[in-house]
């Protein structure tokens, strides 16, 4: 198996002038992208910059620790290149779209930050640690709130729709995570559900509604959504593959978190199913109910995933839904955000190696 947690290269939006996408031959996926939509995404920065004021201090400080860390802006780019690929010229409304998914975003970090008691959150001290959980939690509800005001500025209900509803199932899937913890009979079927609302639905909601920004054929905001869907299974099925053995600057927050957390994430499922009875016991031990670990428990995991061929069976099972993806995003849109954005499923996966 390749080797997980190679570095990938950071944003760079500091070019001269927005790039065509016939321009740029070089990079990653996220680094072309991030230099043809460097205007748009200027603008989505300011909005997150103005929206995110108060003159509750405490507000504009709390998520301006998280928002100015950066992060992948995975999400707002996925919105505005979805608008492009369909024929978008970009705008105010798929800007304002793009600021309020990243808004949703961040405030369900700084939830899942207090849910899981995380101690890193991209690369710095979880805002919980610093201001506490409580003052964390409001200020994620307050980022919530901006993101439905900047929602009501696009001025289509259909998006106020997707969105609205996509809020809703991200909340039922953190509940539904929380309650799968330390669950040793956790079914993949259940797992794959979990993966689906807490951050496939908003990959889903943000490709959609960017391409319903751009054009009025449902059929192609259907199979963008799809494309996002997928995207976001692929995505997070990475993510919880580098949670055992992958770099602290790639995934943003502590290696092993899931592990410590008890949470049944695919690896360990499959890690699970093709155990023997010793092994079984360690996976009953460090992620059952009683969860009783110790300083060596996790390298023992990440070698009982990689030999057991959990890893690899993961990083398959991401490779079959990016090319979902792909085959979604071929039914909706032709040209070279296009083929930006399929590049971009191969990135998720393969950054985890």
């Amino acid at each position: 198996m390749k080797r997980f947690g190679a570095r990938t290269q950071g944003i760079n939006l500091a070019v001269q002038a927005e790039a065509k996408p016939a321009e740029v031959r070089t990079g990653a996926p996220m680094d072309r992208l991030a230099a043809f939509l460097r205007r748009d995404l200027e603008q989505v920065e300011a909005l997150l910059a103005e929206r995110a004021a108060s003159p509750v201090a405490t507000i504009p400080d709390l998520s301006g620790y998280l928002i100015a860390a950066g992060g992948k802006r995975l999400r707002p780019i996925l919105t505005l290149a979805s608008a492009r690929a369909v024929g978008g010229k970009g705008g105010e409304a798929v800007c304002c779209l793009a600021a309020a998914v990243e808004f949703i975003h961040s405030a369900t970090l700084l939830h899942d930050d207090v849910v899981d008691d995380s101690d890193l959150r991209r690369g710095k001290a979880a805002a919980k640690n610093v201001w506490g959980a409580s003052a964390s939690i409001l200020v994620g509800d307050f980022l919530f709130a901006r993101a439905f005001t900047l929602m009501v500025e696009t001025r289509d209900l259909r998006i106020l729709d997707i969105l609205s509803r996509a809020s809703c199932v991200i909340a039922e899937g953190e509940v539904h995570q929380l309650a799968a913890l330390n669950n040793a009979e956790l079914s993949v079927g259940e797992y794959m559900s979990i993966v689906e609302a807490k951050t496939a639905a908003l990959f889903e909601a943000a490709a959609k509604a960017g391409a319903l920004t751009a054009c009025n054929d449902e059929r192609v905001a259907e199979a963008m959504g799809e494309y996002g869907r997928r995207l976001g299974r692929a995505f997070q099925l990475v993510d919880d593959l580098l949670d055992y053995g992958g770099l602290t600057s790639v995934i943003g927050k502590a290696v092993g978190d899931d592990f410590r957390e008890g949470k049944q994430t695919l690896p360990v499922l499959y890690a699970r199913e093709a155990a023997t009875a010793h092994d079984r016991a360690f996976w009953d031990r460090v992620m059952g109910p009683q969860r009783e670990q110790h300083e060596a428990d996790l390298a023992h995991a990440i070698h009982l995933i990689r030999s057991s061929g959990a890893a690899d069976r993961t990083l398959e099972a991401a490779r079959l839904e990016a090319a979902a993806a792909q085959a979604a995003l071929a039914q909706a849109a032709r040209g070279p955000f296009s083929d930006e954005l399929a590049g971009l499923a191969d990135y998720c996966v393969n950054r985890a190696f």
